[in-house]
């Protein structure tokens, strides 16, 4: 029986890279902490931009991950000694190893304050970051 392709209009890798990548740059401006404030009443959240260098290391890696896949459409290549799901598959794990350690270690300066649901939104783009890489690869193969 013959095989039946998929249709190649984007890959799958691609396309997820893409979603992913977005994903994972407007995560840096949700909420990842909260808790409250000085004041009696007043719930302060924190921005993952706020957090250090890690919160603004996952909005980078979600830039570049948006801007490989620009770059892919518009016909620019990366050099060939570097294949683009390395590249990706290198993002995803970057992302998500600083994600995990935002989740687990939460900074000084927000001692008072819990974990928030942008700190999930930004582990679960950092690993489909990830699974996009692992996709792309085997489209390559």
């Amino acid at each position: 029986a013959p095989r039946r392709r998929l249709p190649e209009l984007w890959g799958l890798g691609q396309r997820l890279t893409w979603v992913a990548g977005l994903a994972l740059a407007i995560s840096a401006f949700t909420g990842w902490y909260s808790g409250p404030g000085s004041d009696q009443g007043v719930e302060v959240s924190v921005l993952g931009w706020d957090t250090g260098i890690l919160g603004k290391l996952v909005l980078l890696i979600g830039i570049v991950a948006i801007v490989l896949v620009i770059l892919r459409e518009t016909g620019i290549a990366l050099p060939a000694a570097v294949p683009e799901s390395l590249v990706v598959i290198a993002l995803g794990a970057l992302g998500t190893i600083a994600v995990l350690v935002r989740l687990l270690s939460i900074p000084d300066d927000f001692f008072f304050a819990g974990r928030e649901i942008g700190l999930a939104i930004s582990l679960v783009a950092a690993l489909a970051l990830l699974v996009a890489g692992l996709l792309e690869a085997a489209e390559e193969l």
